[in-house]
């Protein structure tokens, strides 16, 4: 019994990020049928927009799972993009999924900087005397 609660416990944790897509309501956006108007009506906003070239409205929603102390993982990935013209006209209406999902593995190596490495001693100590120095601007008279 002890062991059923325990592994209980250590259960999925299922999660919904972004917009949460409605098969039916994604089929019924027409490419020239449906406006600006129209897709905001039946779909909402937009989980972002285009910033250049032709206006493409975003709708990304994401499924992750995790075990307790530990990162979540990307179960299921959904990117909804809505094309419009210059008239505000639906051209293309786009479904991607986790296939164009990249997962970047950051280099752990520092980036190097100019200067000196200063150590810990070095950091604390180092100020020490340097406040109201001759030729160290204030502390002097006429200032």
């Amino acid at each position: 019994m002890a062991a059923a609660l325990a592994a209980s416990g250590c259960s999925a944790i299922r999660e919904n990020r972004g917009y949460i897509q409605d098969p039916v309501l994604v089929s019924a956006i027409q490419p020239g049928i449906d406006n600006q108007q129209s897709v905001a009506a039946t779909l909402g906003r937009p989980t972002f927009t285009s910033q250049f070239g032709q206006t493409t409205w975003y709708y990304v929603s994401s499924v992750t799972g995790r075990r307790p102390f530990v990162s979540p993982t990307i179960r299921e990935h959904s990117v909804l993009a809505v094309s419009f013209d210059a008239g505000g006209n639906v051209v293309a209406a786009e479904q991607s999924g986790l296939e164009k999902v990249v997962y970047l593995d950051p280099d752990g190596d520092e980036t190097p900087t100019l200067g000196r490495e200063r150590g810990f001693f070095e950091d604390l100590f180092g100020n020490i005397g340097q406040v109201g120095a001759a030729g160290v601007g204030g502390g002097g008279p006429g200032t």
